[in-house]
């Protein structure tokens, strides 16, 4: 096994991925966000888009997963859809790339992606949404197996994360990142329980806006209806 997987085994991977035009948008704060995270004991960081990368490569050696996003008009595959896209990560300094490896129509089959990943010398990271797509990859070679698409294949997304598709993945024998919709610690423990080799977490992380919302809609159940928010209702 690589020496990069040993150091991301049993660790936590951060996703440092903000809000899509949001305020935090920006690659100097993303690069801040990752030192953040590597302060705090993460193994290993997940970082999506080019100048976002090369802020955090400036900053750290620490492992990176890099990836790009992309809405194309032709496919549902957003996750690194073009062997150029995984090219340009490899130029960016990333050790590992992260693609969609979902069985839906696609611009560039999994195999040719993965022989891009591994002719650049990195690691390969096949994001999937059901068992039988981790064995495809696994079979096909992918170093890292992540449940990462699990949920969002579909039309309504689960509230919490597939534990059985991690326990799923992690008997195929490859190496098994849970990742999607880990909000807390205790989830994250849960994963490693059912065989996960690392945890990824992002939204409960580096998405203010996310966990801020959170919080918000949990006083709002409380709130009584008809009062503004802060107005604590008088006793009678």
């Amino acid at each position: 096994m690589s020496k990069i997987l040993e150091h991301l085994r049993g660790g936590l991977i951060v996703s440092c991925q903000p809000v899509p035009g949001g305020p935090m948008d920006k690659p100097e704060i993303v690069a801040a966000m990752a030192l953040a995270a590597l302060d705090g004991g993460a193994s290993g960081l997940r970082i999506e888009g080019l100048a976002n990368v090369r802020a955090v490569r400036a900053m750290t050696r620490a492992p990176i997963i890099g990836l790009i996003k992309r809405d194309l008009d032709d496919s549902p595959v957003r996750i690194t859809p073009f062997v150029q896209d995984a090219l340009d990560l490899a130029a960016a300094g990333v050790d590992i790339i992260a693609f969609d490896a979902t069985d839906r129509p696609r611009p560039a089959p999994v195999e040719t992606l993965l022989a891009a990943i591994h002719g650049a010398s990195l690691l390969a990271m096949a994001d999937c949404a059901t068992a039988a797509e981790g064995r495809s990859a696994y079979g096909l070679g992918a170093d890292i197996l992540g449940s990462t698409m699990s949920g969002y294949t579909g039309d309504v997304v689960p509230e919490g994360p597939d534990l059985e598709l991690v326990s799923a993945l992690a008997a195929t024998g490859g190496f098994v990142v849970a990742e999607g919709r880990y909000h807390g610690p205790a989830q994250a423990a849960q994963a490693m329980s059912h065989g996960a080799d690392a945890v990824a977490a992002g939204s409960a992380i580096t998405r203010t806006e996310h966990v801020t919302s959170w919080f918000v809609q949990a006083i709002a159940q409380i709130v009584p209806k008809g009062l503004p928010r802060g107005q604590v209702e008088a006793k009678s």
